[in-house]
């Protein structure tokens, strides 16, 4: 039986770096699993959606792939997100036949295609089409750990109909045992006879030993990343995979390729992007909580007593009924708007309004900041419960994060002034939170990309509450925007950069307001952001 690592770091790393993988590091890495006996990379996605913000193997496109050197010994991979193409108003057809020319004409010689259960039937469906171009075809099935039985025997049924090369699954929230991984494999094989796949997550250190279990059990594909670069705590580590690939195979991995980029490139980012398994992914695991969920709190440097107050609230369930896309996913999904109760038109209508961050400069400015408010009379919002400001002159606050809003819930309870929250997406326990406060139910949507402003309702690009609120104020008619304590995390900050997006997105909405930064900030802005206030 001849079992295969495939090295997806590219793919599955893309999501602490948003997929900029440098060239210099791209050729060196495809270079390093050439020379270390490694014959299969997923060098990353290919996505239809296109997004100025993402790096070049966020699409893998053949013409990025014409400016690498690819040794003859490796085959090169991408992943394809099945909601992606089945999303897509082009069509199943047309959008497959823009993504994939024949693999005569592409250095790209296999495809994974990522499905959840829901979308099982179109993933066969592509499959087809894409064999038919000549790729070898993978069928990835989600959150493997989540499905009943009776559903993988059925996936099982329709995969022996759809032939593809390989039936994936993965163990997206890092959960599984030895135990659930024999069930699993016992229920595909009950009408499987084809190659077995995994993907493990490390959430509970079981990445490596749960892909040697498999390995014993007839799983011929093993998926790897170098230092374990992946998503939320990440995977096993092809380092250690191959030197377990030699003990138990007498195979011939070389592991000083690894080691020599390791030392060049993935050292510097695992220090920067602090990827790998810690206590609260060891929680997630344990309770089946999504890891994306822990990967967000912690790039958003919540604190970690309200990290474990956030967890305690996800586990029972709720964790997994939550869809990540509300959060941060980078395979946002747009959700209709669902509107509110409360129109902002009639309180801010021709107002300047004043957002508050939690910036030091909104101490460094604070007088400068308060006497704005007392000659300009604007609206004031603090997008904190706990801010740097008297309250005196605070008219509002807003939030939109669930996660932040469950991690803070007791401190807005506590706020005099009314709070504006999108209440469709809070669940009902958290919505008896605030049984105190006097909620004013804007309603929210999320369309990647995008604003859209309506009297009760909007379309946000993400569910950040600077998003939410730029949505509002600008739903409610107002004069201008002014922003105080927005001092940003530094250039290079990849939270920067997520700010820096949403920014250039409303700016770039006819119905945008101009907008003022009233202290100083590390944010990209354009000649359009002035500085109004002086120390």
């Amino acid at each position: 039986m001849k079992y295969k690592i495939l090295d997806c770091t590219l793919r599955d790393g893309g999501y602490y770096n948003n997929w900029l993988f440098s060239k210099k590091l791209t050729q060196e890495y495809i270079d390093a699993m050439s020379r270390s006996g490694i014959k299969y990379v997923e060098l990353g996605f290919r996505s239809p959606k296109i997004n100025k913000y993402k790096g070049p193997n966020w699409y893998t496109s053949d013409e990025y792939l014409k400016k690498l050197l690819i040794p003859k010994n490796l085959s090169i991979g991408v992943m394809v997100n099945v909601f992606e193409i089945i999303s897509n108003s082009k069509g199943l057809k047309k959008t497959i036949d823009l993504l994939f020319k024949s693999t005569k004409f592409s250095k790209v010689k296999f495809v994974r295609l990522a499905a959840h259960l829901n979308e099982i039937d179109n993933a066969f469906k592509i499959c087809k089409i894409i064999k038919k171009k000549g790729y070898k075809v993978a069928v990835n099935l989600m959150q493997i750990s989540e499905q009943s039985e009776k559903s993988i025997v059925e996936v099982a049924k329709k995969a022996s109909k759809s032939k593809p090369d390989i039936l994936y699954f993965a163990d997206s929230l890092g959960s599984m045992n030895e135990k659930k991984i024999s069930d699993v494999i016992k229920s595909l094989r009950t009408h499987w006879s084809g190659d077995l796949g995994i993907h493990t997550h490390d959430n509970l250190g079981k990445a490596l030993s749960n892909s040697i279990f498999s390995m014993k059990n007839n799983v011929t594909w093993i998926d790897s990343t170098v230092t374990g670069m992946g998503r939320g705590p990440g995977n096993a580590k092809t380092e250690s995979l191959i030197l377990e690939f030699n003990s138990l195979f007498k195979s011939n991995y070389d592991l000083l390729p690894i080691l020599k980029v390791i030392n060049n490139h993935f050292d510097k980012m695992k220090e920067f992007y602090k990827w790998g398994t810690n206590p609260f992914y060891h929680l997630a695991g344990k309770y089946s909580i999504h890891p994306t969920y822990i990967q967000e709190m912690l790039s958003q440097r919540i604190e970690n007593s309200k990290i474990l107050k956030i967890i305690s609230q996800l586990k029972n369930g709720l964790g997994r009924k939550y869809d990540i896309n509300l959060i941060r996913s980078e395979f946002q999904k747009p959700i209709k708007v669902i509107n509110g109760d409360w129109k902002p038109k009639n309180k801010f209508k021709d107002k300047e309004i004043l957002l508050l961050a939690n910036g030091d400069s909104l101490l460094s400015y604070k007088k400068n900041i308060e006497n704005y408010i007392k000659i300009r009379k604007p609206l004031v919002i603090a997008l904190k419960p706990k801010i740097k400001f008297h309250s005196k002159f605070i008219n509002y606050y807003i939030a939109c994060n669930p996660l932040r809003i469950m991690g803070e819930s007791s401190t807005y309870n506590n706020l005099k002034k009314p709070l504006i929250i999108p209440q469709y997406f809070m669940p009902n326990s958290l919505k008896r939170r605030f049984s105190k406060v006097r909620t004013l139910n804007f309603g929210a949507g999320l369309k990647p990309n995008s604003f859209s402003f309506k009297d009760y309702g909007a379309s946000i690009p993400k569910f950040y509450t600077l998003s939410y609120a730029l949505a509002v104020v600008t739903s409610g008619h107002s004069k201008k925007i002014s922003l105080a304590g927005f001092d940003g995390y530094g250039k290079n900050d990849q939270r920067t950069k997520v700010i820096d997006e949403i920014f250039d997105i409303y700016r770039r909405n006819k119905k945008s307001l101009s907008i003022s930064f009233l202290t100083p900030s590390s944010y990209n802005f354009s000649n359009k952001f002035t500085h109004e206030i002086k120390e």
